[in-house]
């Protein structure tokens, strides 16, 4: 299997798990209905050791844009695998959506509230603020990349790393997620965005494509944020690339800060 594979299927995986967990919480008629976001924030931490263990032998298992894009920053990744990485991802998340859709097809025309069926297949903010949400996304992905840097530089048994940073994406859903869902991965958010904009979903109503950029962009940012931080903090590597990005979240975070103020 080619690392483009490995990235496809264990995004699709992913989604999969991920998708499904919510879709299990809030579809009527699941058993698994009114679970709460415990539930929830476990799922996702389970779907990203699964995916990982499947996957990270083949292809490094980054399942996930931003993080290519900053281990590429970083210097472990070469730039020249970037677009590739990230197509298998946004397809993988596609895919994804597609099979979460199938596997509870009864449930849809169940469903009244359209707002439930969009959060199966993407982020929906807790209160929307359009800088304040992106500031969110940013942070969250920091938190990650960083967590995935720390943990890269600790000696683990064989074997257990997946479970580490699925315990990593445990922390970030309960302690931060509930702002905006916590997307923190471009390809989690789009990929099925787009299956449910392309689906015969009953009564689906609309994707939101006027919120689909903050979890493309925040999490961008945040990753590369990460990865900057932490080649300056434990390599002494301070470039000009740290102070842009730090001062582009400055300014999202003072720009967030102006807008809640005015509500």
């Amino acid at each position: 299997m080619t690392p483009f594979w490995g990235e496809f299927i264990g995004t699709m995986l992913l989604v999969i798990l991920g998708d499904g967990v919510v879709a299990g919480v809030v579809l009527k008629g699941s058993k698994a209905e009114n679970a709460d976001w415990v539930v929830i924030t476990l799922g996702w931490g389970l779907a990203v050791i699964m995916a990982i263990y499947a996957v990270g032998n083949i292809s490094g298992a980054h399942i996930n844009p931003a993080v290519t894009l900053a281990l590429a920053a970083e210097g472990s990744f070469p730039w020249a695998k970037v677009p590739g990485y990230i197509a298998a991802q946004m397809l993988g998340g596609i895919a994804g959506g597609v099979i979460v859709w199938l596997h509870y097809l009864p449930h849809w025309r169940e469903t009244e509230n359209q707002a439930s069926k969009l959060a199966v297949f993407c982020t929906i903010p807790a209160v929307r603020s359009t800088w304040a949400n992106l500031l969110s996304e940013i942070i969250g992905t920091f938190i990650l990349m960083a967590g995935l840097l720390f943990i890269g530089a600790n000696q683990f048994s064989e074997g257990l790393n997946p479970i580490v940073v699925g315990a990593l994406i445990v922390s970030i859903g309960m302690s931060l997620g509930g702002t905006t869902g916590y997307a923190i991965n471009p390809a989690r958010d789009l990929g099925p965005r787009i299956a449910h904009f392309l689906l015969p979903i009953s009564g689906k109503g609309g994707s939101d494509w006027r919120y689909a950029p903050i979890p493309v962009v925040g999490p961008f940012l945040g990753g590369l944020l990460g990865a900057y931080f932490y080649m300056a903090a434990f390599r002494g590597e301070v470039g000009y690339q740290l102070k842009v990005t730090a001062l582009v979240v400055a300014i999202v975070s003072l720009l967030a800060i102006r807008a809640v103020n005015r509500r």
